[in-house]
């Protein structure tokens, strides 16, 4: 059973698990399948990063943020840095979730912010890669306005203006329409 755990695990492209899905992957309902899994981890063939929470040694820090707590999408800062929006390094996977938290694992920071579900479960201007969803450059800005109000951004050249003018009813915010207005007059725009 064990080489087929590992078997199935890294013929499949995902890099981080929960338990279910190495279950479902395995169609299987093992009820030692935890403890056969623990083995594993023990031999080092796995992680176990979090209980119930199991990945292979190269996994995507990323997958990791998009699993822990879920419904949640990667944006904010990451996103925003990435893309030359903003030029601040930060090293912590910020995302966009169903609550306000911060862990480490494995000498990783992630940062979940909270939304309202209205807007959390919109999908547009998410991208979904690798199983990483992840926003577009124009919905992490306008998710950071909507959560810190008018901050400053380093390269709003960057950005698609009417990209971000289709997004903006989401937020149901005539605030939101008045940010996005001074930041884009505020560079010339």
């Amino acid at each position: 059973m064990a080489k087929e755990i590992i078997y199935t695990v890294f013929s499949d492209s995902r890099t981080v698990f929960r338990l279910n899905d190495i279950a479902l992957l395995l169609n299987s309902t093992d009820i030692y399948l935890s403890q056969k899994l623990h083995k594993l981890v023990s031999d080092g063939l796995l992680l176990n990063l979090r209980k119930g929470i199991y990945a292979k040694k190269n996994y995507n820090p990323a997958e990791l943020a998009c699993i822990l707590y879920t419904p949640t999408y990667i944006s904010l800062n990451y996103v925003l840095a990435r893309n030359s929006v903003i030029f601040q390094f930060d090293s912590a996977i910020t995302n966009v979730s169903y609550l306000t938290r911060e862990v480490e694992i494995d000498n990783r920071r992630i940062a979940y912010r909270k939304m309202k579900n209205e807007i959390l479960l919109n999908t547009a201007g998410i991208v979904c890669e690798n199983n990483i969803n992840t926003a577009t450059p124009e919905r992490a800005f306008l998710d950071t306005l909507y959560l810190f109000g008018d901050v400053y951004f380093d390269n709003i050249g960057a950005l698609n203006y009417r990209k971000i003018q289709g997004l903006l009813p989401i937020y149901k915010s005539k605030r939101m329409e008045d940010y996005v207005n001074r930041n884009f007059e505020r560079n010339g725009q």
